[in-house]
Order: structure tokens, then C-alpha cells, then sequence
């Protein structure tokens, strides 16, 4: 197993403190490494704003950084714990009547405080990490996802994380956006 499966070896990191994605690594550290730096520039644009910050939007949206914080924080369970793993929702996922309220973690996300969001999202994405490490030791990038889709197919880990690396990507051009509303601060 190649050590970029926890921590990517990018040893070279930007002025916002996010570490670059490897120049001329194999497949695995490369996408890995651009899913680390996405999620890096994520916390950069979440990090040290208050209750007031996290609520703020832009236009007619009603998209927050808060809202994206819970979200990403799903997403990660979703697809690392849940698909790839075939692992029971965590909290506080596994209480959420989804048919009811499909988007809950949006709007739910103005009751949580500031720490709450960002430990919630961090938690998952340290769960995430754990599940590519095993992943990867059980069989790399082409491990197909243990949950099916209801004709049978299943993603390997490759899409999923490319899936991530674009979720990610798209939410964090949002969030350049309300952050940039909210105190100015601007930057990829």
C-alpha cells in the first residue's frame, strides 16, 4: 500500500496552507491528492467564521456554508461508510426520515453551532480517509463498492473518488461565492 493513501506525500503546500496535489505520482496518489486538496480549500473557506458567516447567502439562494458543511459531511459518510463500505449511516444520519425531508442536512444546519459543523464534517472526513486506507490495502482503486445499485452494478473506489473530487469542486466555486459576501476574503 502506497503512504498517499492517508496522508498524501505533498510536501509542497500553499499560502492558505493546502497541500498540492503530487506533480508526477501514480494514479492513486494523483486523484487522492486532488480530493485532499479540494477538501482543504473547503475548510480554508469555512474556517473562522461565526454562526452569522456560516448563514450568510448570495442572491436568491439559500445555500450557506453551514448547510454545505453538513451536506459534504453526508456525502463523505454516504459514499465512503455507506456505499463503499456497505456500513449502517452514522449519527446523525441514521435518524433522518430522508422521504420526508430529503434535504435535512441543508436546513438543520442553522441549529448547529459553528464547532458543531466543522467537528461533524471533520469527523466524517477522517472516517472517509480510514475507509480508502482499507480499501486500498483490499484492493486498490478497481474495488467495486460493496453496496449495489438495484441492476447489480456497483462503483469501484476510482469513481467514487473522482465523484468526490467533483463534488467537492462544484460546492467549493459556492462557497468562493458566500465567502467572498460575507468578509471579502477571496481567493481559488
Amino acid at each position: 500500500m502506497p503512504a498517499s493513501v492517508d496522508s498524501p506525500p505533498m510536501t509542497d503546500v500553499d499560502e492558505q496552507g493546502r497541500p498540492e496535489p503530487p506533480f508526477a505520482a501514480d494514479e492513486a496518489a494523483t486523484i487522492l491528492g486532488f480530493l485532499e486538496f479540494q477538501r482543504a480549500t473547503f475548510a480554508w473557506k469555512c474556517g473562522g467564521l461565526d454562526a452569522a458567516g456560516l448563514a450568510a447567502t448570495v442572491g436568491v439562494s439559500s445555500m450557506t456554508l453551514g448547510g454545505m458543511l453538513k451536506h459534504l459531511a453526508l456525502v463523505e459518510d454516504h459514499w465512503f461508510s455507506w456505499w463503499l463500505r456497505n456500513r449502517d449511516r452514522h449519527p446523525p444520519w441514521d435518524t433522518v426520515d430522508w422521504d420526508a425531508d430529503p434535504d435535512w442536512e441543508w436546513h438543520s444546519a442553522a441549529g448547529d453551532t459553528p464547532e458543531q459543523l466543522m467537528t461533524l464534517w471533520q469527523d466524517n472526513v477522517a472516517r472517509s480517509r480510514s475507509a480508502v486506507a482499507e480499501a486500498m490495502a483490499g484492493g486498490g482503486l478497481d474495488l467495486l463498492a460493496q453496496r449495489t445499485r438495484p441492476d447489480g452494478r456497483a462503483p469501484n473506489l476510482r469513481w467514487i473518488v473522482c465523484h468526490m473530487i467533483e463534488e467537492y469542486a462544484r460546492h467549493n466555486g459556492h462557497a468562493d461565492l458566500i465567502r467572498e459576501s460575507v468578509d471579502g476574503l477571496t481567493g481559488e
